[in-house]
């Protein structure tokens, strides 16, 4: 992405109205957040596998992963945030596609305006 010539902030927290989230890649001036997802820590549908050893503890834990992914992307739609959730599995290229839609599509936040103080 950045040889492409985005620039973006990597694992910042958003302080949202609802909670915090933690993207995995934030555009902040275009309100994009970006999200990339192991296929076994968040159940892909194509790849994810269920662990047959332990599963008391697998099962619950990759199902709250799921559940706090629906809560992040919610949150974040809320707040006017388009989110992008990128699987492991996704060539480079498309990922890098899809992002580029998205920033395309969203408006320019307005940048703010430092005051500076006069001097006497």
């Amino acid at each position: 992405m950045h040889r492409a010539g985005m620039r973006y902030r990597c694992d910042l927290r958003l302080d949202l109205p609802a909670g915090r989230v933690r993207p995995d890649i934030v555009f902040t001036r275009k309100k994009v957040a970006v999200f990339i997802d192991g296929c076994f820590w968040h159940c892909c549908p194509a790849h994810g596998s269920r662990p047959s050893v332990n599963q008391s503890y697998w099962s619950p834990k990759l199902a709250r992963n799921v559940e706090r992914d629906k809560q992040n992307t919610e949150q974040l739609q809320a707040a006017g945030w388009r989110v992008i959730r990128i699987w492991e599995h996704e060539s480079v290229d498309d990922a890098l596609e899809r992002v580029r839609q998205a920033i395309m599509l969203s408006p320019q936040r307005p940048a703010t305006r430092r005051i500076e103080r006069e001097r006497l």
